[in-house]
């Protein structure tokens, strides 16, 4: 019966285009289950404003928030680190409906006037609700900041496996 499934969620899954995967595990006491993963080309484009702190500094993280829009829309949130000169960290979550996604990334950072730049790569840690098996690595992850207002407009781009 498992197999009989797994053909028609893998057909499904090609007949929209979309890249499919299955994980069989075990629910409880032999029980079989099964979960579809699908591959999505993540373009997300997000513009933040500051909820804490002031600035980005070594001992200051930069806390934003805003909205994502493009393939998954949601409320994002934005931890920023600054942990030598030229390099910044970040933890990123966002709130899409029906769940959550959670990644860490790293850049480089640099300042020109009142912007800085970075750019850099993230990965996804975890997932939540219709997310919960979410996983990518190597996502490009840029921005700027407006050094005025430590306004901040990011864009995360990539595979992404739901």
């Amino acid at each position: 019966m498992l197999s009989g499934v797994a053909v028609l969620l893998a057909s499904v899954g090609a007949s929209l285009g979309v890249g499919a995967a299955l994980e069989v595990g075990v629910a409880r006491a032999g029980e079989p289950t099964a979960h579809v993963s699908r591959t999505i080309s993540l373009s997300e484009t997000a513009h933040l404003h500051r909820t804490s702190g002031r600035g980005i500094t070594i001992d200051q993280p930069l806390n934003e928030m805003g909205s994502a829009s493009g393939t998954i829309r949601g409320a994002i949130y934005i931890h920023l680190k600054l942990p030598a000169v030229n390099r910044v960290t970040a933890e990123v979550n966002i709130y899409p409906s029906g769940g959550s996604i959670t990644g860490y990334a790293t850049a480089r950072y640099s300042v020109d006037g009142g912007t800085a730049s970075f750019s850099g790569t993230m990965s996804i840690a975890r997932g939540t609700g219709s997310y919960d098996h979410a996983s990518g690595s190597g996502l490009s992850f840029s921005g700027t900041i407006q050094r005025s207002n430590d306004a901040v407009s990011v864009h995360l781009s990539g595979r992404l496996s739901v």
